[in-house]
């Protein structure tokens, strides 16, 4: 794949920066991203509290809680890598990013999409052990191995992310104008003047790997928990097993079916508006982050009476001081 424009093979044409161009023409931008930040502080909020509730209470050292608040981590960083951005962007109205921090935040971007990909993932092989093998949990779920399991996709994301943009600086740019709302991977590979062929390969393999790989895993986790569960013999525990699979398929439809909306506009070529198509990934980017500890918090028990003993030990110290 080869752009129009074409550079000198002994030289390289690198801009000072980018500018971002994309909801440009969006009327009432700026309200838009106003409502992305009160939903980027709900997230900071959210997300902190619930790791510092797992962090601080021994009784949710587990294998669950400690991929939960791993989501919850990678959530903080993927929503942080996008929001402040655009702050600037389209708030402050300077929509220039130099060179080397717009592929700084290409890289946290890319490299936490693909951990929230993954650590969904994780959440399903834990419901898995859990449904599928009660006996063994204690043994074959441990956290020393959960905390293996996320360790390994951390270092795969954070190699793999840097593979792939490791031949940007080398790359050419006949114009600097991003067509988007955050210096993304295809936007600014086609303001390359040199053969992306490569790149774009890459691109494309990465994407298929972080969304089929692991959607394939979590369909093979959840055929197996409903074989298991109607293999039940009363209909309680049917029942009980499957609610606690209710907020991680939350997490799944919420995360993958805009993803999965939006490749497929893109992969059948349909037309749509470029400002509705911007508008769609944004939200798929940053609803996510800001939905999952809320579901979390009250789907779970033990968080719910965590919150819960914290807000009485804090309604029941104010009487005496105030008494004092």
């Amino acid at each position: 794949m080869q752009n129009s424009n074409s550079a000198p093979n002994n030289s390289i044409i690198q801009p000072a920066g980018f500018y971002i161009i994309g909801l440009s023409s969006m009327p009432y931008n700026n309200i838009y991203v106003m409502f992305l930040t009160v939903l980027y502080v709900i997230t900071v909020i959210c997300n902190v509290s619930l790791i510092t509730i797992i962090f601080y209470d021994h009784r949710l050292h587990v294998p669950k809680f400690m991929a939960v608040g791993n989501l919850a981590l990678v959530d903080l960083v993927l929503s942080t890598s996008l929001v402040p951005g655009m702050i600037k962007t389209y708030l402050v109205l300077d929509n220039f990013v130099p060179f080397k921090l717009c592929l700084v935040q290409l890289y946290f971007y890319f490299t936490f999409v693909s951990l929230e990909s993954f650590s969904i993932c994780v959440l399903s092989y834990d419901r898995f052990i859990a449904i599928c093998l009660p006996l063994r949990q204690e043994s074959i779920n441990t956290n020393t191995r959960m905390a293996y399991i996320v360790g390994a996709l951390w270092i795969f994301s954070v190699v793999i992310i840097i593979y792939a943009i490791e031949s940007f600086p080398n790359l050419s740019f006949c114009d600097s104008m991003i067509n988007s709302y955050f210096c993304d991977y295809s936007p600014i590979l086609l303001l390359a003047c040199n053969d992306i062929t490569y790149q774009w390969n890459i691109g494309t393999t990465l994407a298929t790997l972080f969304i089929v790989v692991p959607l394939s895993f979590i369909f093979l986790t959840y055929m197996g928990i409903l074989i298991a569960v109607f293999r039940m013999k009363n209909n309680q525990s049917r029942y009980k097993a499957l609610a606690t699979c209710t907020e991680h398929l939350t997490l799944v439809a919420i995360f993958y079916i805009p993803i999965l909306i939006v490749f497929n506009f893109i992969f059948f070529e349909f037309k749509w508006n470029p400002n509705v198509g911007l508008v769609f990934l944004s939200l798929s980017s940053l609803i996510p982050p800001c939905v999952n500890p809320i579901i979390y918090s009250l789907k779970t028990k033990q968080i719910r009476d965590r919150i819960y003993s914290l807000l009485t030990h804090r309604l029941s110290v104010h009487p005496l001081k105030n008494a004092h």
